[in-house]
């Protein structure tokens, strides 16, 4: 059966999330200083993905969006280094539902630069995660975590700047950004880590961390902006708000407080909802346009 091009951009989407909400457990598995963890996993992705970059004529696609591009490079880059930050000073649940103001911010710059119509369900879809994310905020012992918190809210900001950028520029090669990100992030961390002080497990959790969860994780999501409006990919950030606590939790026994878990019980039921409706409307669409498969 050929997929709609929502769906397509559903299913990339999907799995490029739950590929990315292993981030928060490989860096505490990790364990090491948060500089060298940004300069190994954004130096093992530029190694990957930079590899892809030489096939086909893929560099050149530059000299089309090269302003677009470079924009798109630094924010993946600032996205990496934020994340690893904010988990190094905050629990890992915090940050992933912090992460879900993500959708606020593709909203606005879309309306803002792009004069894209947001649809009246996601605005009310992010307005219900405010509030979610709200319990995080205030939460106990949220104070302690103040600088973990600001890093991932503006981790968020930068997602949403990045999918909105994408969005507006189709024709930019994502892998290539995606690796002139890795070697942006590599490249600010490299003053502040110390790249060669580790044992080999810790190098082992690196290696699978910038060579095969990163890459897909990043290639995936940056793609479905191709099919979906950049709110809506930032939508689903959130089921990292699950997946992400629920793996230190169950694996590492980092447990969240009530509060976030409160929070994150809001977003998570307000995307599956979003979700749907957007599904229904999308298969109500197809019935009244039936040659019509989408972009």
């Amino acid at each position: 059966m050929q997929l709609s091009g929502y769906q397509r951009g559903l299913l990339m989407v999907v799995l490029g999330v739950v590929f990315l909400s292993f981030d928060g457990l490989l860096i505490r598995l990790a364990d090491t200083e948060g500089w060298t963890i940004v300069f190994w996993r954004g130096f093992l992705m530029f190694c990957v993905l930079g590899l892809a970059c030489c096939r086909g004529n893929r560099l050149a696609t530059l000299r089309v969006n090269p302003f677009s591009s470079l924009v798109s490079a630094i924010l993946l880059g600032l996205i990496s280094a934020l994340f690893v930050l904010a988990v190094m000073n905050a629990n890992v649940a915090n940050v992933v539902v912090i992460l879900s103001t993500a959708p606020l911010f593709a909203a606005l710059f879309s309306r803002v630069f792009l004069k894209e119509r947001v649809a009246l369900r996601t605005l009310v879809a992010i307005a219900v995660c405010m509030l979610g994310m709200s319990l995080v905020f205030m939460g106990e012992g949220a104070h302690g975590m103040l600088v973990g918190n600001l890093y991932a809210l503006a981790a968020a900001a930068a997602i949403g700047g990045n999918l909105t950028v994408l969005r507006h520029f189709p024709s930019i090669d994502r892998i290539v950004v995606i690796a002139g990100g890795g070697l942006l992030s590599a490249a600010i961390a490299l003053p502040l880590a110390s790249p060669f002080a580790l044992d080999a497990p810790r190098y082992g959790v690196l290696a699978v961390m910038g060579l095969i969860q990163m890459p897909l994780a990043t290639v995936l999501i940056n793609s479905a902006t191709r099919y979906l409006p950049s709110t809506e990919v930032a939508l689903f950030y959130l089921v990292e708000t699950a997946l992400g606590t629920l793996w230190v939790w169950w694996l590492l026994g980092e447990q969240p407080t009530a509060s976030t878990l409160a929070g994150g019980a809001v977003v998570i039921s307000v995307l599956m909802v979003h979700a749907g409706i957007g599904l229904h409307l999308e298969r109500q669409r197809l019935r009244l346009y039936p040659g019509f498969m989408g972009k």
